[in-house]
């Protein structure tokens, strides 16, 4: 995998997503696919299947800058670097076991993860990632250089089982994976996800004492109010909302998140109205939105009262719904 060193701006970057995946490929074919298109070329490893179980592979891997994003799954293989594949590169690597068992080798070391446990390791040393059961892992990689003042000793850090239920690693893999999956993000909001998501990083492993609370701040913080707010949006039909659920999912307290909410200059039901008015808007401009009664399109929305809804949508539109939908008086 090519080297992360040194700190691109986002302006100067195209975000790269590559894909890989073994359907399609005749079965006997599909180790040999795996190690030239995907393990030489991406990974730098070389690989052993299970010998007794057909091999099937899936990774995405997202290159920003001085961060890759890296998920997959695969049948049970054994993953190795060794020999010609260190070649100088000591990017720092987190890899998340999200399913399966995984036992780790490098440095002499050896490391057993179960689900949602994670481990540090180093790109410049040796070392097999072997999945004795299928399963998926998530990844980040970054430059060693970025831990030269936020974590005390990345290399005490190297081969150190981190354990499932640690906040700042559940925080990095739900961001990590809404970065994956969130399709095109402006230059501006990656350039803060790449911070952020090496916030965590940082939190996760270790911070240096002058760092945590700046860690915390910028990164804890941030990460936990864009995780509300992808919660609210995907859960904002729900009319039984509440703030105590969006607490719930994040294992924080009710209040932590109205005040995420209020240092944005907002509030949690202003939030949350305002992503339901925008779904109604939305609705009511599609051609087909005739069909249906304007008190249909609020409750499916999440309003439980229509002249509520009524109200609320003429102050964010200076219209009516049946004005925004274009209904003849």
């Amino acid at each position: 995998m090519a080297s992360l060193s040194g700190v691109t701006h986002m302006t100067d970057f195209t975000p790269r997503m590559l894909e890989f995946s073994t359907k399609g490929v005749p079965e006997k074919d599909k180790a040999a696919f795996w190690r030239e298109h995907y393990g030489q070329v991406m990974l730098r490893v070389d690989l052993e299947p299970a010998p007794d179980r057909a091999f099937e592979a899936t990774h995405r891997c997202l290159h920003l800058p001085s961060l890759q994003l890296m998920e997959g799954s695969s049948s049970p293989a054994k993953i190795s670097r060794s020999g010609q594949y260190l070649d100088g590169n000591d990017d720092i690597l987190l890899a998340i076991n999200r399913s399966g068992s995984v036992i780790i080798n490098s440095g002499g070391r050896e490391c057993t993860l179960g689900r949602g446990e994670a481990i540090v390791l180093s790109a410049g040393e040796a070392g097999s990632y072997h999945r004795t059961s299928a399963g998926g892992a998530l990844a980040v990689r970054v430059p060693r250089t970025m831990f030269d003042s936020t974590v005390v000793s990345i290399d005490d850090a190297l081969m150190r089982r981190i354990p499932a239920d640690h906040g700042a690693l559940k925080l990095m893999e739900d961001y990590a994976s809404w970065v994956l999956n969130a399709g095109s993000i402006d230059h501006q909001l990656l350039n803060l996800s790449v911070r952020h998501i090496q916030d965590l990083l940082a939190l996760t492993i270790g911070p240096a004492a002058d760092f945590a609370d700046t860690a915390r701040t910028r990164g804890l913080r941030a990460a936990r109010l864009k995780l509300a707010k992808s919660y609210v949006v995907s859960q904002s039909p729900r009319r039984d909302l509440s703030v105590g659920a969006v607490a719930s999912s994040l294992n924080v307290t009710p209040r932590y998140v109205q005040r995420l909410f209020e240092a944005d200059g907002t509030t949690f039901s202003e939030f949350l109205t305002r992503q339901r008015l925008a779904r109604a808007h939305r609705l009511l401009c599609e051609p087909s939105s005739g069909t249906s009664a304007i008190s249909t399109i609020a409750y499916d929305v999440g309003f439980g009262d229509l002249s509520y809804f009524n109200r609320c949508f003429r102050r964010e539109y200076g219209m009516t719904p049946r004005e925004v939908r274009g209904d003849r008086a």
